[in-house]
C-alpha cells in the first residue's frame, strides 16, 4: 500500500489524565532540580566558611556563580536541544550534574568548591529550560497555561522547602553530604528521564546549522518586539520577587523584631500565597486570555509596591502595613510566571528551546541584579526592599504594556502542521500540533476568543480533524455552497 501524508495535526489523541499527571511528576522532578540545587546548601554556609577556611563572601561567591551557570547554561542547551532532540542534551546534562555533585563533595578549597558550582549550575539548568519546551512541544493555548501552572507548584514550593531540607540534611551529615544527597537526586532524576521521557521533538521539527544557526535563531527571536516585552516582563518580575527574597529576613528580623520561627511562618504564608494564584491561573484561563491575566497582574503589584513604600516610609499600619501588600505581590507573581511563557514561546514551536532558553536566563540574570540592590540601600527599614520591589513592578507594567502591548498578543495559534510520509502501520511521531484552521482559501483564520480556547485542544475526530473544529468545517462548507451556487445562478 503507498504511504501517504499524515500531518502532525493527526498525530497523537487527546492526553488521558493519568497521562497528564505522569507528564506533570516527570517534568516537576526537572524543574525542581534547579531550586534544589541552588538552595539546599544555604544552611551549610557557616560549616563551609570554617572548614575550608573561607570568608563570608567567598562562600556567597559559590551561589552566585552557580546563578550565573544556571543562566549561561540554559543559553547553551536551549538551542542544543533544538538541534538534536530533548532527551540526549537532558541525558548528558543531569549526568554532568551528578558528577559536578560529586565533585563538590570533596572539594579540597573554597575555589575549587566554586568552579565546581558554577558547572552544577549549567547542568541543572537543562531541567529548567528542556521541561519548558517540551510543554511547547506537546501543547499550546489553554493546555500549555493548565501544565506550566502545574509546574509553578513546584517551582513555588522547592525554594522554600530546599533550605528546611538542608537543615535536616545537616542533622544527619556534614556540609558534603549535603552535595552527596544532591548527586543522589541527580542519579534518580536519570533514571526519570531515561525511563519515563519520550522524545517530544521530531526530526522534521529540529533546526540546523551549528553554531551560526544558533545565532541566527538567537538574533531572529530578539527581533520580536513581542518576545522581548515578555522576556523583560518575566525578568522584571523575577526581580521583584529576588528583591523580596534578599531583603526579608532583614526587614522582618532586624526592623520588625520576629524571631527566625515567626520570619519562618511569614515565608511560608507568601510562598502559600504564590502557589494558590498558580492554580487558580489553571482555572481563570478558561474564561480570560493569559495576556489580560498578566496585565492586570502586573497593575495590582504596582499599585500594592507604591502602597507599601508609603508605609513602609511613613510606618503607618506598622508590620502590617509592609507584609499585606508584600503577599499583594507575591500573589501577582504566581499568575504572572505560567503564563508568560506561554505567551513567548507561543510562535517559537521550532526554536522552543532557544526562547525558553532566552526567558530562563532573563530571569536569574536580571534578579542576579535586584539582590544587591536592596542591600546597597541599606537594611535599617523596609523603604529599600520596597523601594527596589516597587520599581521592578513599575519597569514590567512598561515593558507589557509599551513593548508587548497586550492588545496586539495574538491567540496563541500554533505552528502550522507538517506534513510527514509515513506507511499506514508506521508509528504515531510522538509530537502533535493542535489544528489552525483555515478558509477556503488556505490562510490562516483568525479566531474569536472562544474558538481560539477550543482551537488549542490536540484532540483529533475520526476524520483526523480535532473535536471541536467542525465549527470551521461546517464554515467553509457553507462559504463554499454560497459561491458555488452563486456560479450556477449566473450559469
Amino acid at each position: 500500500m503507498p504511504a501517504r501524508a499524515r500531518t502532525a495535526t493527526e498525530a497523537a489523541p487527546t492526553p488521558s489524565r493519568q497521562q497528564m499527571i505522569r507528564r506533570v511528576l516527570v517534568l516537576g522532578a526537572l524543574t525542581a532540580l534547579g531550586p534544589l540545587t541552588i538552595d539546599l546548601y544555604l544552611p551549610a554556609f557557616p560549616a563551609i566558611s570554617g572548614d575550608l577556611g573561607a570568608s563570608e563572601a567567598q562562600v556567597q561567591l559559590t551561589l552566585t556563580g552557580t546563578l550565573l551557570g544556571f543562566a549561561v547554561g540554559q543559553l547553551i542547551l536551549g538551542p542544543l536541544s533544538d538541534a538534536v532532540g530533548r532527551r540526549r542534551p537532558l541525558i548528558a546534562a543531569t549526568a554532568v550534574h551528578v558528577v559536578a555533585s560529586l565533585l563538590c563533595a570533596v572539594a579540597p578549597t573554597i575555589e575549587v568548591l566554586g568552579a565546581f558550582r558554577v558547572l552544577q549550575g549549567m547542568a541543572a539548568a537543562a531541567g529548567a529550560v528542556v521541561s519548558m519546551a517540551v510543554v511547547r512541544d506537546l501543547y499550546t493555548g489553554l493546555p500549555a497555561v493548565q501544565l506550566l501552572s502545574r509546574l509553578m507548584l513546584v517551582t513555588g514550593v522547592a525554594p522554600v522547602l530546599a533550605p528546611t531540607l538542608g537543615g535536616q540534611v545537616l542533622r544527619f551529615t556534614d556540609w558534603r553530604g549535603v552535595f552527596w544527597v544532591l548527586g543522589a537526586l541527580g542519579v534518580g532524576l536519570l533514571a526519570v528521564v531515561v525511563f519515563g521521557l519520550r522524545e517530544t521533538l521530531p526530526p522534521e521539527r529540529r533546526r540546523r546549522g551549528g553554531l551560526v544557526g544558533t545565532v541566527r535563531t538567537y538574533g531572529s527571536i530578539l527581533r520580536e518586539r513581542t518576545f522581548v516585552g515578555l522576556m523583560l516582563t518575566g525578568g522584571l518580575m523575577m526581580a521583584a520577587l529576588f528583591g523580596y527574597i534578599a531583603g526579608s529576613s532583614f526587614v522582618f528580623q532586624d526592623v520588625y523584631g520576629l524571631s527566625e520561627q515567626a520570619y519562618g511562618i511569614v515565608f511560608g504564608i507568601n510562598s502559600l500565597g504564590l502557589i494558590i494564584a498558580t492554580q487558580v491561573n489553571a482555572r481563570l484561563v478558561r474564561r480570560v486570555r493569559p495576556q489580560w491575566i498578566v496585565s492586570g497582574a502586573l497593575v495590582t503589584a504596582a499599585s500594592a509596591a507604591t502602597l507599601m513604600v508609603v508605609f513602609a516610609a511613613t510606618g503607618l499600619f506598622g508590620i502590617y502595613g509592609v507584609a499585606v501588600p508584600l503577599f499583594v505581590i507575591l500573589t501577582t507573581v504566581g499568575f504572572t510566571m505560567p503564563n508568560i511563557p506561554v505567551l513567548a514561546l507561543a510562535s517559537h514551536g521550532r526554536s522552543a528551546g532557544t526562547a525558553a532558553a532566552l526567558l530562563g536566563a532573563m530571569n536569574f540574570l536580571v534578579g542576579a541584579v535586584s539582590a544587591p540592590l536592596v542591600g546597597a540601600f541599606g537594611t535599617g527599614s523596609a523603604v529599600p526592599m520596597a523601594a527596589v520591589m516597587l520599581s521592578m513592578a513599575v519597569l514590567a507594567v512598561g515593558a507589557m504594556f509599551l513593548i508587548a502591548r497586550p492588545s496586539r498578543i495574538g491567540g496563541l495559534e500554533p505552528d502550522p502542521p507538517i506534513a510527514v510520509p509515513v506507511e499506514p502501520d508506521a508509528p504515531v511521531p510522538a509530537a502533535a500540533q493542535p489544528h489552525v484552521p483555515t478558509d477556503p482559501a488556505g490562510r490562516r483564520r483568525r479566531l474569536s476568543p472562544r474558538l481560539t480556547v477550543r482551537a488549542h485542544r490536540p484532540a483529533a475526530g475520526p476524520d483526523g480533524a480535532p473535536a471541536g473544529r467542525r465549527v470551521a468545517a461546517r464554515t467553509g462548507g457553507r462559504r463554499a455552497r454560497r459561491h458555488a451556487g452563486g456560479r450556477n445562478h449566473s450559469g
